[in-house]
């Protein structure tokens, strides 16, 4: 008989997640049949997407949904949606988080221009060292279209959108002829209550002839292994690098959880089990 640790959801989120939204439970695990194995984990996932996709596929009672083992999303938002290339100016909100930061990277190493933004001085610092070409405190500047325009004259042809909402109001009309646009993530506008109103530049849309996409990593799992051969190559030959925020402990799962919405990671943030 094996007992085993799991959060659970205690209440659906409403606003901004509390730690009382969660239960630490203890749960009888089945018996293994033959052919099964049992793991353990080690470090497990905190991510975005937990806040908005819980809504969607749980109901209160139901163990936390989450990952041990992170996707690569950045890598197929660049080449299957915005289809990067050489010589491209590319636009990266949260650029210093999880999936932002590896944007940043494999836009450079791919010889693209790169501007990113972050919530604080010290991610800026970080955005800089990862190799942006221009990077900036989003909270800190009297006029983010002014930001855009003096980072980016001639403004972007691909812009990575990991916050959405008045962020990407003002980004949209930075966006050169043909532009791609890849929504990865809204993380400006998952805790609102209300449903999102207001209206896209359509007009500039249409005369720039823009694409924008939205997508889930799991659209390509068939090519995860390329993805992962390719990544791990850059990380080997020291042109990809990684940042870990780890939060120690199971029990401080919601604690960690709740950290990355509000920005507190720098890179991909984890709990060391």
């Amino acid at each position: 008989m094996v007992f085993s640790k799991a959060w659970t959801l205690e209440k659906h989120f409403k606003d901004f997640p509390k730690p009382s939204d969660f239960k630490l439970q203890e749960i009888k695990l089945p018996e293994i049949k033959d052919g099964e194995v049992l793991l353990e984990a080690l470090f497990l996932s905190v991510d975005p997407y937990m806040r908005s996709y819980s809504f969607v596929v749980m109901k209160e009672g139901d163990i936390m949904i989450g990952s041990q083992v992170a996707r690569l999303t950045a890598y197929f938002g660049l080449f299957e949606v915005c289809h990067l290339k050489e010589g491209d100016t590319i636009l990266v909100n949260a650029a210093a988080g999880a999936v932002g930061s590896v944007v940043v990277q494999i836009a450079k190493i791919k010889g693209c221009k790169v501007v990113g933004c972050a919530g604080t001085d010290v991610k800026v610092a970080y955005l800089k060292e990862i190799g942006c070409d221009e990077a900036f405190n989003y909270k800190t500047v009297s006029s983010l279209e002014e930001a855009l325009k003096k980072a980016s004259p001639s403004g972007y042809d691909c812009y990575f959108d990991n916050v959405g909402g008045a962020f990407s109001r003002v980004a949209l009309l930075q966006m050169k002829q043909y532009g791609r646009i890849a929504l990865c993530g809204a993380i400006s506008v998952y805790n609102d209550t209300a449903p999102q109103i207001g209206t896209y530049p359509v007009v500039s849309f249409i005369l720039k002839e823009l694409k924008m996409e939205g997508f889930i990593v799991t659209r390509w799992k068939d090519k995860s292994e390329e993805a992962l051969k390719q990544l791990m190559t850059w990380v080997v030959e020291g042109k990809l690098k990684y940042h870990e925020h780890i939060t120690e402990g199971f029990d401080n799962m919601p604690t960690g959880f709740l950290g990355m919405l509000k920005g507190e990671n720098t890179g991909k943030a984890i709990i060391k089990v």
